[in-house]
C-alpha cells in the first residue's frame, strides 16, 4: 500500500450499481488511493479495498469533517453511512436508515451536519434524516412530496421525479431539480427539525427534464442540465429571496448528432470560465465557455468520455482534473483540464465495474 500523499491527493470512494435490473456488474463501494501532482508524473489510482454485498450504492456525498461517506441506493428506500479510515482506506458500515421514499438518487448534507437530505426519484419526495454524533443515520423524520403537474413525456414524466439535492452557496436552501415536473425547487429546512418547505420553484421548457444543478463559484448564477432534451439552462440566483429565474438555454449536443442520447451530469470549473456536461448515448463530454456575466453558455467542443454512458462527473480535489464515471463502460476516465481554454486531455483510465458515483476524501 502506498503512503504517498500530495497537495491534491487523498482517497476516492467509488459507488456502483449492482443489480441485474440495472444491467450492472458492480459489487459495492470501492476505495482508491488517489494522487497526482508534484510527486506523480501522471494521476494514480491505487485500489485499497472494497465492501461487497452493498446493493446499488449509486450516489455519494462526503462529510470530510467526519471522514464519512453517505450513500443513496438505487431502487431502494434506504440511505447509508460509511466511515473511511484516511490512513488505510478501510471502509466500515455505520448502518442504514429508512428514507420513507423509493429509489434514492441524490443526497445532501445540511451545513450544520445534523441532517441528511435524500431525493427519491420514484416516490417524488425529499426526506430529512437526522445525523448522529458518530456520523450514522436515523430513520427519516420528515418527508416532503413535491407538488405540481407532470411534464408532457408519457414515460419519463408520469409523476414527480426529483433527481438532485444540492445546498446553495449561501447554505440557506436545498435545491432540487425535478425531472418529472420540469421545475427546479428551492426548499428551506428548519434548523432544529430538518422539516422541509417549498420556498419557490423555477420552470424549464416542457419536456426538458431537469436533472442536476451546479452554481457559479462567484456570480449569483446556477446551471441545470436537462436530461430528456439534452439542454443546459442558466438561471439567475437570488439568495435573499430564495428564487431562481431562467435566463438562457443552449443545446448540449452538436447539430450534427442524430442518435439517441440523454444528458446526465454537470460540473462547473473553479475559475467560472468553463462548464462541462455528460451525454449518455453520444458518450461525450460537452465543454462550454461561460460569458463574463455568467448568463450565457457557448459550446466549444465535444470530447469522447472514454466509455459507455458517462453517468457521473466530478472535479479532483485540486480542481484541475475532470473525473468521469462511465457506467456501462466499466471504467473511470480522468481528464487533465487546460486552464487556458478548458480543453480536456485523457490523463488516466481506471477499470471498475458499473461506476455511478465518486467522492473524494
Amino acid at each position: 500500500m502506498s503512503t504517498e500523499t500530495t497537495e491534491s491527493g487523498g482517497l476516492a470512494v467509488v459507488g456502483c450499481f449492482t443489480t441485474r435490473q440495472r444491467e450492472a456488474r458492480g459489487t459495492g463501494p470501492r476505495v482508491f488511493r488517489y494522487a497526482h501532482g508534484a510527486r506523480s508524473e501522471h494521476p494514480r489510482w491505487e485500489h485499497l479495498g472494497q465492501l461487497d454485498g452493498i446493493v446499488n450504492p449509486s450516489f455519494f456525498r462526503a462529510d470530510r469533517a467526519r471522514n464519512v461517506i453517505y450513500a443513496a441506493h438505487g431502487d431502494s428506500n434506504m440511505a447509508s453511512a460509511y466511515a473511511i479510515d484516511p490512513a488505510s482506506g478501510g471502509i466500515t458500515p455505520l448502518g442504514e436508515a429508512d428514507t420513507t421514499g423509493s429509489n434514492g438518487v441524490a443526497v445532501a448534507l445540511h451545513p450544520s451536519g445534523r441532517f441528511l437530505f435524500v431525493a427519491s426519484y420514484s416516490s417524488g419526495s425529499v426526506s430529512a434524516l437526522p445525523v448522529m454524533d458518530d456520523g450514522s443515520l436515523a430513520d427519516a423524520t420528515h418527508r416532503l412530496d413535491l407538488p405540481g403537474a407532470a411534464g408532457p413525456h408519457k414515460t419519463e414524466q408520469a409523476a414527480s421525479h426529483p433527481h438532485d439535492a444540492v445546498i446553495d452557496p449561501s447554505g440557506q436552501f436545498l435545491i432540487v431539480p425535478d425531472k418529472g415536473l420540469d421545475r427546479v425547487f428551492v426548499l428551506r429546512a428548519d434548523e432544529l427539525t430538518g422539516e422541509l418547505s417549498v420556498v419557490s420553484d423555477a420552470p424549464v421548457r416542457p419536456g426538458a427534464g431537469p436533472r442536476h444543478i451546479t452554481f457559479h463559484p462567484v456570480l449569483p448564477r446556477a446551471y441545470v442540465i436537462d436530461e430528456i432534451d439534452s439542454t443546459v439552462v442558466s438561471l439567475a440566483w437570488d439568495p435573499a429571496a430564495g428564487r431562481l429565474v431562467p435566463l438562457h438555454v443552449v443545446p448540449a449536443l452538436p447539430d450534427s448528432f442524430f442518435g439517441h442520447s440523454t444528458a446526465a451530469e454537470i460540473v462547473m470549473h473553479p475559475s467560472g470560465r468553463f462548464l462541462y456536461t455528460s451525454n449518455r448515448g453520444a458518450d461525450t463530454v460537452t465543454r462550454f465557455e461561460v460569458d463574463e456575466g455568467g448568463d450565457r453558455l457557448t459550446p466549444r467542443g465535444w470530447t469522447a468520455s472514454g466509455g459507455r454512458d458517462p453517468r457521473y462527473m466530478t472535479l479532483s480535489p485540486g480542481g484541475d482534473r475532470l473525473v468521469v464515471a462511465n457506467e456501462q463502460g466499466d471504467n473511470i476516465t480522468e481528464f487533465a483540464i487546460d486552464p487556458r481554454d478548458g480543453t480536456l486531455r485523457v490523463a488516466a483510465t481506471v477499470a471498475t465495474a458499473s461506476p455511478s458515483a465518486i467522492a473524494f476524501l
